[in-house]
């Protein structure tokens, strides 16, 4: 297929980009370029793109093409609370603007990147499933639902969207983000010498690898219509359903005289599910996360001490709202261009 990845320039873009050019696809980018330059290690090659703010998109720049993966988003909870109608704006309307000017123009399936964040506190013991209540608590997890609300008004025999939740990523990217969990406790480990937790550890996460969604995108794009037309599927593995806790074991592990301490000073967090991700196996037969979080944190320590990672670059560089507060302001960056 030929196929136009937006974000094709972010931590999950840059790793999804060449997965599908190995599954033989031709692939077009779509990126505003902020996060361009966030790099750790040698600059990949991306494929051909347009550099274009996600807002400005017309029907000429999704014409041609057979499919549309959709991951260009603001995805930091801090930034979307401290600019949320700017998260509406670009994560919620222009998305699915995206969508609809996609259906126009003929495109047949559209892969929408959203979250596991939408399920919230969602209280109880169980794995949570699709038919779950939504119950986001960020404006960043609330722009998702949205979004997944009002493509489902635009599915029909043409047109398939698909709604992948993913799990939190971890693992390394050539365009890093240390603002993520796994990253974040491993870069601290590597750079302090201290695995710092600042909730009481108990929240449930279900992690993902960056390759292991590459995979799943790359699986959902040639699934049977039938299989995937206008659903939500889980990404991730419950094996990586885990504690905070747990999660902060295994960076102490994987970094050797780093010091695990749990503080809890910022009190309880109301984030803590853990996830069912049978239903997008059993619609994608052979489909499978390869990827642990122990190996996860054992290849981001190998990849922080090659690429030489520094306190710097981790505070700024790789933490998106950082990286926009102190580049170049956040009205100045987001705004229309």
């Amino acid at each position: 297929m030929r196929v136009l990845l937006t974000g094709h320039q972010g931590y999950l873009g840059t790793v999804m980009a060449p997965v599908l050019a190995q599954a033989g696809h031709e692939v077009v980018g779509l990126d505003a370029g902020l996060f361009a330059g966030c790099l750790l290690g040698p600059r990949p090659q991306d494929p051909p793109g347009h550099e274009i703010d996600l807002r400005d998109v017309t029907h000429e720049h999704v014409s041609g093409v057979d499919a549309v993966i959709h991951l260009a988003a603001l995805s930091n909870d801090p930034l979307g609370a401290l600019a949320p109608e700017l998260t509406y704006d670009i994560n919620h309307r222009a998305a699915v603007r995206l969508a609809r000017l996609a259906r126009d123009v003929g495109v047949r399936r559209f892969l929408y990147a959203s979250t596991c964040s939408v399920y919230g506190a969602s209280g109880g013991d169980g794995l949570v499933t699709e038919d779950a209540p939504l119950r986001p608590v960020t404006p960043y997890a609330e722009s998702k639902v949205r979004v997944e609300d009002d493509v489902h008004q635009l599915a029909d025999d043409h047109f398939t969207p698909v709604y992948l939740r993913n799990a939190t990523a971890f693992g390394y990217s050539p365009r890093l983000r240390a603002d993520i969990v796994l990253n974040n406790l491993v870069g601290h480990a590597i750079l302090t010498g201290e695995v710092r937790v600042l909730s009481d550890g108990t929240p449930w996460r279900p992690l993902v690898h960056a390759r292991d969604i590459a995979h799943a995108f790359a699986a959902a794009l040639v699934a049977p219509k039938e299989a995937v037309h206008d659903k939500a599927f889980n990404i991730g593995t419950e094996r990586n359903n885990v504690t905070v806790a747990e999660i902060a074991g295994e960076v102490a592990e994987a970094v050797p005289g780093s010091r695990l301490v749990i503080t809890g000073e910022a009190g309880a967090d109301p984030r803590s599910y853990r996830v069912d991700f049978s239903r997008f196996r059993a619609a994608v037969p052979g489909f499978g996360c390869e990827w642990t979080v122990k190996a996860g944190a054992l290849e981001l320590v190998e990849a922080y001490q090659k690429f030489g990672l520094t306190q710097k670059d981790f505070e700024d560089r790789f933490t998106r709202l950082a990286w926009l507060k102190h580049g170049v302001p956040v009205d100045e960056t987001l705004r229309r261009r």
